[in-house]
């Protein structure tokens, strides 16, 4: 009975590290290096949000739909959250339950009023927001949600 009881410790513990998603932490350099590389010609599409956003969490099917339909193609879906770092393990948790098997980030760059016009001066910091990036270059930004419609639309656009 023991040896049962051991497998089936096992068992759990694996399944649960088989669907642990870890979330990176990364600085506003870490983020600017890895999407935008003048040299890379993927389309970095880059979705900001938070846990606690439930606009943010509509559209998320969206994005992951939309990395699955494009995926034979230079295009990368990342989810860089906006919670606090301290909610780290809730984001784990988050992305765990809704099995996100994307690169998922946690945008550790402190204050946001010191760099939310590194991402777009047009920002207001509200969230949802999604930025692409394509060559080094920022190639597209809209504060608020998307449609499963139009993000298609303008990734089509903007991949071309």
């Amino acid at each position: 009975m023991k040896t049962i009881s051991k497998i089936l410790v096992l068992i759990s513990l694996f399944a649960f590290t088989a669907f642990y998603k870890k979330v990176e932490p990364v600085s506003l350099p870490q983020f600017q290096k890895q999407t935008q590389d003048p040299k890379n010609d993927t389309l970095y599409i880059v979705n900001f949000w938070a846990t606690w956003c439930k606009p943010c969490v509509q559209e998320m099917p969206f994005f992951i739909a939309a990395d699955k339909k494009f995926s034979s193609q230079k295009v990368k879906v990342i989810f860089v959250s906006l919670n606090a770092l301290r909610e780290l393990p809730g984001v784990e948790k988050f992305v765990s339950n809704k099995s996100i098997q994307n690169p998922v980030w946690l945008l550790n760059a402190g204050n946001p009023n010191d760099w939310i016009d590194k991402i777009d001066s047009t920002w207001s910091g509200s969230i949802p927001a999604t930025s692409m990036y394509k060559s080094g270059k920022k190639v597209f930004f809209k504060e608020g949600s998307l449609t499963q419609p139009e993000l298609e639309k303008i990734i089509t656009d903007k991949n071309q």
